[in-house]
């Protein structure tokens, strides 16, 4: 079955006010294009081409300006409204009508994820019929992040959110592959002491079910989250530097369509 694609594009983006009291951050640029554009790319670099957006109520006609039908790169865009934040599990609760059995990729909306050597991964992942994928990638402080340990065959083994001692240095970054099991088993989360849907959650239960396979992102993959002013510029220049030194375009919807076949 074709798997479909989700972009969670919602948030209040407080870390970056004032710059987002008027405008969704994910619409904010990454250097020479829209930030929404690096986690569309790698839905598209997965040969993913029906895609769900998701966002406020605020923010959503601006999606629909921006990227319309899709039809020009040969995608399909959906759009549903999350009324309010509830953390990364309730994208599959807001698109459940859209997802009916597809298995599906849920990528974030401020993520960057570049390099040589992702699109194999990235098509390996979308193959995948049964159970979930998720990449990690090596931070020096894992302790702020959702972090995997693995076997030697990169099965995940435990995974906790932001603990106090890391059990490895990989982070789980913001993009994750599911089977079609996934709304079932979202809705049976319970909202953590925070009040919200924890991805982890869900993770957690793939582990336990020994279905959640860990791919890990090397030295020749960036991965950049663009949620404050400061790592907003790191990744501005980073895709900037990339752009002028070789001449070709980081994150272009159209070169990746003309690639796939989806456009002439």
């Amino acid at each position: 079955m074709t798997r479909k694609g989700i972009i969670l594009a919602g948030g209040a983006g407080t870390r970056l006010n004032p710059a987002t009291l008027a405008t969704s951050k994910q619409l904010l640029p990454i250097y020479d294009k829209p930030m929404v554009y690096y986690p569309l790319s790698v839905l598209m670099l997965a040969g993913i081409s029906d895609i769900l957006i998701i966002s406020t109520p605020d923010d959503l006609p601006s999606f629909r300006r921006l990227f319309g039908s899709g039809a020009q790169w040969g995608v399909r865009f959906d759009y549903r409204v999350q009324e309010s934040p509830r953390e990364l599990a309730d994208a599959f609760l807001v698109g459940e009508e859209f997802l009916g059995d597809s298995p599906v990729c849920l990528v974030l909306g401020d993520n960057i994820i570049y390099g040589g050597g992702l699109q194999g991964k990235l098509r390996a992942a979308t193959e995948q019929e049964d159970g979930a994928t998720v990449f990690a990638y090596a931070v020096k402080d894992p302790e702020r992040y959702g972090v995997v340990e693995f076997d030697a065959e990169q099965r995940g083994i435990s995974i906790e959110e932001e603990p106090e001692h890391p059990k490895s240095k990989y982070a789980v970054i913001g993009l994750y592959f599911y089977d079609s099991n996934v709304v079932k088993m979202a809705r049976s989360l319970r909202p953590s002491v925070r009040g919200e849907l924890e991805i982890t959650d869900l993770n957690r239960l793939y582990l336990e079910d020994r279905r959640l396979s860990v791919e890990l992102l090397g030295r020749g993959v960036a991965w950049l989250d663009a949620g404050t002013s400061q790592s907003l510029l790191e990744a501005s220049s980073y895709v900037a530097a990339i752009q002028d030194r070789q001449g070709m375009m980081v994150s272009c919807p159209e070169e990746i369509a003309f690639g796939n076949g989806w456009i002439d």
